[in-house]
Order: C-alpha cells, then sequence, then structure tokens
C-alpha cells in the first residue's frame, strides 16, 4: 500500500471513485479508441447510475474523453468543451448487475467511424479496472505501459510478441492474452516496465496475425 492508496489522488473533487476514477475510465477509453471521439454513448451502473451527476461523474468521463487529465480544472466545464470540440454524447443508466457498483460502459466513434467499447470499473482512490473490450473479457488497470494487441488466435503469435519485447530489451511485468472463442480473435494486454517506442510498435503492427495496436501511457496518481 503507498500513500495515494490512503489519501487518493491529486483531482478534481468530490469522490476519488466517482470523479477521479470516472475521468481515467473515460481517458482510458479514448486511448483504446486510438483516436479523437466524435461520439460517445455511456452508460452507467450501480452507484454510478443513481449518484453520477451529484458527483460529477458524467463531467468527469467527458473530461477523460477529451483527455483532460485529473488536476484539470476544465473537467467542471466538460460538456460545454465537448461541444467545442465537436464530441456529441449520450448518458444512459442501467439497473443491470455489472459486479461492480462504480461501473460504466463507453462506447466511442471517431470521424472514420473507428469504434470501440469498453467496460471499465472504479474501484476506488481513482483507481480503474478495465474489464471489457469490445465484448471480450480483458482484466488491466493501466498503472503500467500497457500496450493492448488485438490478434487473430493463432499459434506461435504469444511467442512472436514475446520475442518483439525481448529483442529491444523491453521488461514484460504482465502478459494476459484473452479470447471469445477458440481460433478467434483475441486480445493481449502486455504491462512493462520500460515505454514501448516507435520502432517496437511499427514492428509488431507488421507481425503476422497482428490485427491492431494501441498503447495506453501510465496513468499515474
Amino acid at each position: 500500500m503507498n500513500v495515494f492508496d490512503i489519501i487518493g489522488p491529486s483531482m478534481i473533487g468530490p469522490s476519488s471513485s466517482h470523479t477521479a476514477g470516472a475521468s481515467r475510465a473515460g481517458l482510458v477509453a479514448r486511448r483504446l479508441l486510438g483516436a479523437e471521439p466524435v461520439r460517445a454513448h455511456i452508460t452507467l451502473y450501480g452507484s454510478f447510475a443513481q449518484t453520477y451527476a451529484g458527483h460529477g461523474a458524467d463531467r468527469a468521463i467527458i473530461g477523460g474523453l477529451l483527455g483532460f487529465s485529473l488536476d484539470d480544472a476544465r473537467l467542471r466545464d466538460s460538456f460545454s468543451y465537448a461541444e467545442k470540440a465537436g464530441l456529441s454524447f449520450v448518458f444512459e443508466t442501467s439497473d443491470e448487475e455489472m459486479g461492480h457498483p462504480n461501473t460504466s460502459k463507453i462506447e466511442l466513434w471517431d470521424a472514420e467511424n473507428g469504434h470501440v467499447c469498453v467496460v471499465v470499473r472504479s474501484v476506488g482512490g481513482g483507481v480503474v479496472n478495465v474489464v471489457e473490450i469490445n465484448g471480450g473479457e480483458v482484466m488491466f488497470s493501466a498503472e503500467y505501459d500497457t500496450t493492448v494487441i488485438f490478434n487473430a488466435d493463432k499459434p506461435g503469435t504469444v511467442a512472436q510478441i514475446s520475442a518483439v519485447f525481448a529483442e529491444n530489451e523491453i521488461n514484460i511485468a504482465f502478459m494476459r492474452v484473452f479470447r471469445k472463442f477458440e481460433g478467434k480473435d483475441a486480445i493481449m494486454v502486455i504491462e512493462t516496465d520500460q515505454k514501448v517506442n516507435k520502432a517496437v510498435l511499427d514492428k509488431l503492427r507488421s507481425s503476422k496475425n497482428i490485427l491492431k495496436v494501441i498503447t495506453i501511457p501510465p496513468l499515474s496518481v
């Protein structure tokens, strides 16, 4: 446990779960889209659904989608900034049980109709867990340098990707592979101790069976 587990992050209030965590949820969804979002559909569950307006979770999520940091005063007025940026958005609530009270589903589109749908839990102290991408189960917190690889589920792909990191002396802290069906598309989440540079990303993207590669810098407290 560190000091941030006790006192929480530097942030625009009032709540680390409902404001800082919500902002991070928006930010990680933006990064997974890999482009500037122009349209968002956000569904809130549990405690988020009940108190989001009073705690500013809606404004925080939109601020995250715009790329604002946790302590950016613009979070309070993020709706007007979204209008200026050309980001349209809709919020809805659901009573569906999602396994955690502070859960949001964030669906985004960019100007080229690129799309991502992300389910994120705000677990306290501003920390988030990403638990679903495009209907596929995942699990990561974005507290490390994180590389998310969408790939065809083919033999040798994990070894191929691991070799690229090893050749470039990038230490893998955690590596997880998620798939819905054997032999179909999979999602590989790799958390590293070092930043993954452009040359490595280019090599990954040109590798066999790789469909898409996204990097997420650490969501610092």
